[in-house]
């Protein structure tokens, strides 16, 4: 096959992960159907297909990073979807965040066309991508996994094997309650911070690395000082997604969740307030706006 790697789903992340790739010495065959997606794909090394059904031809290695189940469904189609193109050998490192039941149906259709896939999302957000500091979460057959462990460490910094298939997907919903949490409770001591007096850019630079902080802190809490959530991570319209499928996990398994749902509050204020569009650090504004110390965009 021509090409090291296939990448489907060139959005804010995948487009990250796939510059690393390239970065890292690997040829990489693209598709997004957006075309900002497409133009930002070509300008990082990244070739274009015209479809999916190319980029499954061309490369032994599949990566998909996608918005929505609608769209891994498509991708997976027995028609004009990769299902209609042979697979024996490929492998597909599924890294969406998309329910269980969703991930193992497109499973289903894909092994019964010769390929083996894996359930692998990613910990981070596209500031972190650009950096290598993704951390991976991967299930499904251990060959497959050890096979493209070293394509992994291309953009990410760990990455862990956590048996089978669907384990990935669980374990992301939780680390994402974390992140949500973490990012909430980052802006509203920003927010104190502030109140009492205390410079933004010094308290930031002060708790970062000590005791008291978090990977939300130190990448987020950095936006939060600086005041600019035009540096995107990941937008609202992610986490608000992920928000309802990781709801009805907890609910599923009979687990409260109540501090998550409280943070998750202040994500809806957000989009509520024309924030939608910017990196979920600006929860930050909406807890300024609450204690009328809001800054000047």
């Amino acid at each position: 096959m021509a090409y090291d790697v296939g990448f489907i789903g060139l959005g804010v992340l995948g487009s990250a992960i796939a510059e690393n790739i390239v970065a890292a010495g690997k040829t990489v065959l693209g598709h997004d159907p957006a075309p900002a997606a497409r133009k930002a794909a070509v300008a990082s090394g990244v070739v274009l297909a015209d479809d999916v059904q190319a980029v499954a031809r061309e490369a032994r290695l599949l990566f998909t990073c996608l918005p929505n189940t609608a769209a891994l469904r498509e991708v997976a189609d027995t028609e004009t979807g990769i299902s209609a193109i042979p697979g024996q050998g490929q492998i597909l490192v599924e890294m969406s965040t998309l329910a269980v039941a969703d991930k193992e149906a497109a499973r289903d259709v894909l092994e019964s066309h010769g390929r083996r896939v894996l359930d692998c999302p990613v910990s981070g957000n596209r500031i972190m991508a650009l950096a290598k500091g993704l951390t991976a979460f991967c299930s499904g057959p251990e060959d497959a996994y050890k096979e493209v462990r070293e394509t992994l460490l291309t953009f990410c910094k760990k990455e862990h094997y956590l048996g089978a298939f669907g384990n990935g997907s669980k374990t992301k919903f939780c680390g994402n309650i974390l992140n949500l949490v973490h990012n909430t409770v980052a802006a509203e001591v920003m927010v104190l911070a502030m109140k009492s007096g205390l410079d933004p850019q010094q308290f930031h630079e002060v708790i970062s690395g000590s005791g008291s902080s978090s990977a939300m802190f130190e990448v987020r809490g950095k936006l939060m000082a600086e005041n600019d959530y035009a540096k995107e991570g990941m937008n609202f319209s992610i986490p608000l997604k992920d928000s309802r499928i990781i709801s009805e996990h907890a609910a599923a398994h009979g687990a409260p969740i109540p501090l998550y749902q409280a943070a998750l509050q202040f994500y809806h204020a957000a989009n509520a307030q024309g924030m939608a569009h910017l990196d979920a650090a600006a929860v930050c504004r909406v807890m300024e706006r609450m204690a009328n110390c809001e800054r000047p965009s």
